[in-house]
């Protein structure tokens, strides 16, 4: 990922932030974050599964 892709990420992380503030559930903000990331022709997948691991043993 380029400097320039982090920066357009994270600037629309902010511009959901400023505009709806705190005090929503997640759910909201992932709704809103899809929303402005389309405006700006940021493609991006939801919610992708990863797998996450401990002491070697993948967790649930």
């Amino acid at each position: 990922m380029s400097d320039d892709q982090t920066q357009a990420i994270i600037g629309a992380a902010m511009k959901v932030h400023r505009e709806l503030g705190c005090g929503f559930l997640e759910n909201v903000y992932q709704h809103a974050l899809a929303v402005e990331l389309s405006k700006q022709g940021i493609s991006f997948e939801k919610e992708v599964e990863l797998p996450v691991y401990y002491s070697g043993v993948k967790l649930g």
